[in-house]
Parts: C-alpha cells; sequence; structure tokens
C-alpha cells in the first residue's frame, strides 16, 4: 500500500465510528483544556473538525487561559464529582487522579480502534501514561527541554550558534560573552541566559553528568541529589547565577521574567518545551531559533507531554471517545499541530513537513525530534509534584545565593521524604 493510499484509508476510517461504537454515537460531551488565544484557535478548530465527522456530537469547550487556574479548576471538578468529559493532564500529574480510579482506562478503546494504534505513537510519549499496567490517557505531544536563542544577539557578538553536539562549556561560554552592560551604566541590561528555577528544569543536566534524581525511577524512596554526580550538576546549575551571574538574580527576576527579556530582545537563551513557539512566533524585532540541549557526559533531555483523558464520571463515554480518537487521529494532531505549540505524538507526523516546515519559526524543529530517542521522565508517583514544589523551593535558595549548595540538598531530601510513601508502581506494558 502507498503513503497516499494508506493516508486516505486512515482518513475515510476517521469519518465512520471505529469498532469499539456499538451505535453512532451522539449526545453533548464537555472538553476542557488550557493555553493562550493560539492554542486555544487550535482546539476551535479541533472542535469543528470533529464535529464535521460527527454532527451528532455537540462539543462544549471550557477554556482556561492559565494552567494555575486550570489546575485549581480540575481539583475542584474532580473533587465534586463533575469534571469536564475529556481533559488534558500532564504526565507529571495524572497519577493523584489515577490512583484515586478518577480516570477511565483508555488501553481498551485504543486496543479496539481501527483509526489509531499504539504503534502509531512515540514509546516515549506513551509509556509514562500507564498506571499500574493499564494505559490511562492517549498523549496528544511529547516536547524535550531545549534553548530557545537569539540569533540576532549571536551574530552580534560574534558567538557561534549552538551546533547539535554543543556541550556545557559551549553553552557557559555563549551565556557570559552575550552578558553586557550594553549601555555603560554599570548595571548589566542584557543577560545570556534565563531559565525557570526548579528540579524539572534542572533533572537534564543531573542526567548528563551521569547522576540520578531518585533511587529507582519506577517505585522511588527518597531523591537523590546527594550523590557526587548529582552534587556537581546541581552546583553547576546554581553558579550560573551565584559565579557566573549570566541569568538575572531573584529582584531582577521578580521585576521582569527571563520571557519577557526574551520576547524584548534582551535576553540570549531562554530554556524551555515547544510551548513556547506560539508565543515566540509573535517577535518581529529579531530572529530567533532553537538548539538541542548541551550535552555533558551522556545526552539526556526531560519529557514534557499532556495527554486526553477521560474520567470515570464521564457519562457519555462513546462520544467521549469518539472525540479522543479522532483528536490523536493524523488529521486531529495536525489541527493542534498549526499553532506551534505541540511536538506530535504521532511518529509519522512529527516526522513530516507538516511539523518540521523550515519555512516556519523555529527553523530548526529538528532539534525537538532528534532529541526524542534521549528523553526521560520524571518518576510518576502520586506525590511527585508535591516533591518537585519542596524541592524547586529548596533549588531556589542556592540558586540565588540564599544558601549553600550542600544544605538544600539535605533540606530537599528531608522534606520530600514524606511524599515518597509505597505506592502501587506504575508498571510498563508488556
Amino acid at each position: 500500500m502507498t503513503r497516499a493510499l494508506a493516508f486516505l484509508v486512515l482518513a475515510v476510517a476517521s469519518v465512520w465510528p471505529a469498532s469499539v461504537h456499538a451505535q453512532p454515537v451522539a449526545g453533548q460531551i464537555s472538553f476542557m483544556v488550557f493555553g493562550d488565544a493560539a492554542e486555544r484557535a487550535a482546539y476551535e478548530r479541533l472542535v469543528a473538525d470533529f464535529t464535521r465527522r460527527h454532527p451528532q456530537v455537540q462539543v462544549g469547550l471550557v477554556h482556561l487561559p492559565g494552567q494555575g487556574d486550570y489546575r485549581k479548576r480540575l481539583g475542584i471538578d474532580f473533587a465534586g464529582g463533575t469534571p469536564a468529559d475529556i481533559v488534558l493532564l500532564n504526565y507529571r500529574r495524572y497519577a493523584a487522579f489515577a490512583a484515586k480510579g478518577a480516570l477511565e482506562p483508555l488501553g481498551p478503546y485504543l486496543a479496539r480502534s481501527s483509526v489509531i494504534s499504539a504503534q502509531d505513537f512515540y514509546p516515549q510519549a506513551m509509556e509514562p501514561f500507564h498506571w499500574q499496567g493499564a494505559l490511562m490517557c492517549i498523549p496528544q505531544n511529547l516536547s524535550s527541554l531545549v534553548v530557545y536563542y537569539n540569533r540576532d544577539l549571536f551574530e552580534r557578538a560574534g558567538v557561534p550558534r549552538p551546533s547539535d553536539d554543543w556541550n556545557w562549556d559551549d553553552f557557559l561560554h555563549a551565556a557570559r560573552t552575550l552578558t553586557r552592560d550594553t549601555k555603560g551604566s554599570g548595571r548589566i541590561d542584557q543577560y545570556g541566559l534565563g531559565t525557570e528555577v526548579s528540579i524539572f528544569r534542572l533533572a537534564p543536566f543531573v542526567w548528563q553528568n551521569g547522576g540520578e534524581l531518585v533511587d529507582n525511577t519506577q517505585a522511588p524512596t527518597r531523591l537523590t541529589l546527594d550523590t557526587p554526580v548529582a552534587r556537581e550538576a546541581v552546583q553547576w546549575f546554581v553558579e550560573l547565577q551565584t559565579k557566573h551571574r549570566v541569568v538575572p538574580d531573584a529582584v531582577e527576576e521578580k521585576a521582569e521574567s527571563s520571557e519577557s527579556r526574551f520576547l524584548n530582545g534582551r535576553l540570549g537563551m531562554f530554556l524551555n518545551s515547544r510551548r513556547g513557539v506560539p508565543t515566540y512566533r509573535t517577535i518581529t524585532s529579531f530572529d530567533w531559533d532553537v538548539a538541542p540541549m548541551p550535552r555533558r557526559r551522556q545526552r539526556a533531555g526531560i519529557l514534557h507531554a499532556d495527554a486526553y483523558c477521560m474520567p470515570k464520571a464521564t457519562k457519555n463515554k462513546p462520544a467521549a471517545w469518539a472525540f479522543i480518537e479522532f483528536a490523536n487521529s493524523p488529521d486531529g494532531q495536525r489541527s493542534i499541530a498549526t499553532s506551534g505549540r505541540t511536538v506530535p505524538s504521532l511518529r509519522a507526523l512529527a516526522e513530516s513537513p507538516a511539523f518540521l516546515d523550515p519555512g516556519a519559526r523555529p527553523r530548526n524543529s529538528r532539534a525537538f525530534t532528534g532529541e526524542i530517542p534521549f528523553i526521560r521522565a520524571v518518576p510518576v508517583t502520586e506525590g511527585w509534584v508535591d516533591v518537585e514544589d519542596l524541592a524547586g523551593e529548596e533549588l531556589a535558595r542556592a540558586y540565588y545565593g540564599r544558601a549553600g549548595v550542600d544544605e538544600v540538598i539535605a533540606t530537599a531530601t528531608r522534606r520530600a521524604a514524606p511524599f515518597f510513601r509505597p505506592s502501587p508502581e506504575p508498571a510498563r506494558p508488556r
């Protein structure tokens, strides 16, 4: 079968109910998402495309701009037994709902689908959404952490653009060169680097240096930032601010975020996932692109992935699954990918011109797909979000010079310990 014929068959199949549907789907369902205006427009297109194929189903789109408000709304709705019929959940956050039995396992639905199959997706995106051996949600995307950089600043400073195999020394050299007092006022007004201060941003550096965040990635019982190689990575990350001063200090970051500085052309590099692209595409005052994370002892990146999940409380499950199924078909994922926010979790789509379009920024979208074989997920446990929050608070104390590295590692380890209570292992599929 030719590629064109294969896509034609797939498109025709998505018009008709899959074999999982006993009857043509109908009725009303709700779908809750978060994101900026570009993302909202993409989800509206997705709903419209689905409705054209399933005119008997009415989809109510509930949109919240901010992630914080979205997560708060999710907690309230699940606690009250009234969640939307379809919700987006990050792999770091779905475990709290899965452990309470609040999510409908989607593995059986996927197994009976004639539209999509597990083999269509990158395994790096699928695996973290298995809980106790069951596939709970279907990932719509995956992304690595990358380095967004201001091409104009690099060129003016005579700094080579990041290569695919650059290392920590190259990265630091670029950051130091781009950190400047451009006005001669005695105060730095252009920084080389900006980043969120969190264990999630720190993790790739720990892994690249040969360390681990926890003692057992499948069933963790403690943080392991106190090992020599992990501690070395923490020290290096902290010294970006305390020693090299290539990132804003706490006062300056509070006055203006690093992302804002990047948007305004006064930041050389910014660490983020694919989700920053819709915002950065609004930039008209300078040229920018992306590069893979620098390397150390080994290559490693960190997984970012969101998935469509169906709450157990969903009443119209056939219609909800029909929507999730369509949203994860090539046509459905293409609708969202046009916003720029996502790296499709469908391998064929992520590796096609639909995503790798060299005419759209970033030009080097291969920086995302090239990292996929090396990305790792953080532990999937009920308490992991709390571990991240507490460890992040401690990391910030060292990063902004309020405490030493050894002190914050010891304190983070102690504070996080209660959230590593034994819980069922999120077993991987066989």
